[in-house]
């Protein structure tokens, strides 16, 4: 704790950034990119990462704007302090770039995503998945004698857990989106 009570980390009661920009510890930092719609973007995007050696834990792409042509790239990226600073002054310095947020330092963030589950079982592990699909709100979208295709919306973590819970039911494959996330209020 420093000497005026204040712990360290960014918040959303407070109107400045708190981290220690020289810290060694890894944050995970969910970006939005406002781009324009063109051919090559992405890869340009993209390019800046693999180039550098940054990791890519989620991406979501999708135009957003129709009349003006704009995309939003929803990036999940992980690094030290001094890294996800340096990741946003590169990807501002893109061309086809206009708006580049940090969600996870902006204030409150909404993330979900989709994710498609298929769990192959017989007897009691099919009436077990089952419950755990209730109790998760994931819905069956496909049914055979052998199998179940679940399908899920919410946050990454809980995705994450129920993925854990199914995986000794009989988890055979899974398909996910990636995130997408909007800053909450106004």
């Amino acid at each position: 704790m420093s000497p005026l009570k204040i712990s360290q980390g960014s918040s959303a009661h407070s109107a400045y950034d708190l981290r220690d920009p020289y810290s060694e510890v890894i944050e995970t930092h969910t970006l939005a990119v406002i781009v324009d719609n063109e051919p090559g973007v992405l890869a340009r995007v993209i390019g800046l990462f693999s180039g550098r050696g940054y990791n890519i834990e989620s991406l979501t792409v999708a135009e957003t704007d129709h009349q003006g042509h704009r995309s939003r790239i929803t990036i999940v990226t992980t690094g030290t302090p001094q890294v996800i600073d340096q990741i946003k002054g590169q990807l501002a310095r893109i061309v086809p770039v206009h708006e580049v947020h940090d969600l996870t330092v902006e204030g409150a963030a909404v993330e979900r995503e989709l994710a498609l589950l298929k769990v192959t079982g017989k007897g009691d592990a099919r009436i077990e998945a089952l419950r755990l699909a209730e109790i998760f709100r994931a819905n069956v979208v496909d049914s055979t004698l052998e199998s179940f295709v679940f399908e899920m919306t919410g946050a990454p973590s809980k995705i994450d857990a129920f993925a854990d819970l199914m995986r000794p039911l009989g988890l055979n494959e899974i398909a996910r989106t990636g995130v997408a996330a909007l800053a909450r209020g106004a």
